[in-house]
């Protein structure tokens, strides 16, 4: 389903004014890469690159075209790890943060934030 245009504008606004909430969603990203759900991934690391540095930002810290980027996180994209480990590297980075896979209780890993980077 497509998110509305008003939707999109108040999780901007929600992003550009709470650190906290912008570091939730990219943990979320993270999260559902790591237990496969790559779709839900891709959607949520795409509103959240478009909630914060953009993608013609991200394209000049990763050396990537704005395109490529786009297609790669788009419903039908595909991306090589390589490339979506670098997107995720330069999004910690502008976020200021590190995350960490740890092992907790019941065998979950779980995505920790380490600290500031």
């Amino acid at each position: 389903m497509a998110l509305t245009r008003e939707f999109k504008d108040t999780l901007r606004n929600r992003l550009q004014r709470e650190p906290a909430f912008r570091r939730a969603l990219l943990k979320e990203a993270l999260a559902a890469f790591i237990t496969g759900d790559v779709d839900t991934g891709k959607a949520v690391l795409r509103d959240y690159i478009n909630g914060t540095i953009g993608f013609e930002e991200l394209s000049g810290r990763t050396h990537t075209p704005k395109q490529s980027l786009m297609r790669m996180l788009g419903p039908k994209g595909n991306p090589q790890a390589r490339n979506l480990f670098e997107v995720i590297a330069q999004l910690q980075q502008a976020e200021g943060v590190n995350f960490q896979l740890r092992e907790g209780s019941g065998r979950k890993v779980h995505v920790g934030r380490l600290g500031r980077a």
